[in-house]
């Protein structure tokens, strides 16, 4: 193979050429501070609220629940430090999953050295969360629920809609980490009636360094970043306009995906075709529909992932097992799934995107068979 083929977009995605084309008057021309009341500024601020506007339309929500940040990271952390620092007069306890990101983890075993009380909900062989559990889960002292919409490892979609409703019957602040499916599936805020939800720009053809928080309507949660009153007093430092004009631009091109059935149909193509060439000796992981429809995540029995992807140097896909001094472990997601590991150690992560080709895929299927056959 001397081709170079991308298969790992739940990593990172191009930017989009009509994202790099928003970017461009404001690497050369409008240099105004957006909060700045004259000629210069003026500008500038126009363009971060038609940004805004962007992104709300995408959401189906309102520009000013809207709140531009340094990506999904910087989101879900506020979202759980800000809704942890707002809510804590009325309890202590946070309930999230243990298939969550890294990004919503962390900031819960930081929280948990403040006194919060964290409750990891299991996921069943699928991926997905019971929302029966959630509400089991639900104590006086629970403040804050946070389950992501899609897994960025396996891309099982949660029942993000009907934990919501278990979260407004108790009157508990929800938020969902919805880096992975926004641009790729329908995100409406009053479909899945969350208070909270993260965005990456990086993850839907946006440039890295950006991302949103929705904050809905009358929610209390402490500023992220203290100092002046930008965002509406939610976030202080200057807005980063070049950037905030991208992810608007790359929000107005996702609409026109989110519908789209190209990359889902490669996708099943490329299933279909590993499981006609290799058999039993491959598995899927993630729930068989509940599932973004980019995502392909698979288990090369008795093989290990990171061994497969080496001997294919010009692919570029994740694996869901780390290798370390001979000895293979599965990943968090992978383990919380009750993926045996004679199977998860040959995990391969394969996402597709708007570029991938079923030739591309034709390729990786007729290395794949000779490697593992």
């Amino acid at each position: 193979m001397t081709k170079k083929i991308y298969l790992d977009y739940n990593a990172s995605t191009p930017v989009a050429p009509e994202a790099v084309e928003a970017m461009r008057p404001f690497l050369t021309q409008h240099y105004g501070n957006p909060s700045s009341p004259h000629w210069a500024g003026a500008p500038a601020r126009e363009a971060v609220e038609r940004a805004r506007a962007q992104v709300a339309e995408l959401l189906d929500c309102d520009p000013t629940e809207v709140v531009f940040t340094s990506g999904g990271s910087e989101s879900n952390n506020h979202a759980l430090k800000g809704g942890f620092f707002a809510q804590r007069e009325h309890g202590d306890h946070i309930i999230t999953t243990a298939v969550e990101h890294p990004a919503t983890l962390a900031p819960c075993r930081f929280l948990e050295r403040l006194g919060a009380k964290i409750t990891l909900i299991p996921v069943d062989r699928f991926g997905r969360v019971d929302p029966d559990d959630v509400r089991r889960a639900i104590t006086s002292r629970t403040i804050l629920i946070s389950v992501m919409h899609a897994n960025n490892e396996v891309g099982t979609i949660q029942p993000i809609a009907e934990i919501a409703a278990r979260a407004r019957e108790a009157g508990v602040l929800f938020h969902t980490d919805a880096a992975q499916s926004v641009g790729k599936i329908p995100v409406a805020i009053d479909t899945l009636g969350v208070d909270l939800l993260s965005l990456a720009g990086h993850k839907l053809y946006a440039p890295k360094g950006i991302g949103a928080l929705y904050i809905r309507q009358g929610t209390r949660i402490e500023p992220f970043i203290h100092g002046a009153g930008h965002e509406e007093g939610r976030r202080a430092g200057t807005e980063n306009v070049l950037l905030a004009m991208a992810l608007g631009a790359a929000c107005e091109v996702a609409t026109g995906w989110i519908d789209a059935s190209q990359i889902k149909d490669l996708r099943d193509r490329f299933w279909e075709n590993l499981q006609q060439s290799l058999g039993a000796r491959v598995s899927l992981n993630g729930h068989p529909t509940q599932r973004l429809p980019n995502t392909l995540s698979v288990n090369f029995t008795g093989r290990i992932g990171a061994e497969i992807l080496g001997r294919m140097p010009q692919v570029a896909a994740s694996t869901g097992s780390a290798c370390h001094a001979g000895s293979v472990t599965l990943s968090p997601v992978l383990a919380a799934m009750g993926v045996p590991l004679e199977e998860g150690m040959g995990a391969i992560r394969f996402s597709l995107g708007r570029a991938t080709t079923w030739e591309d895929l034709e390729e990786v299927i007729y290395c794949l068979r000779h490697l593992c056959l």
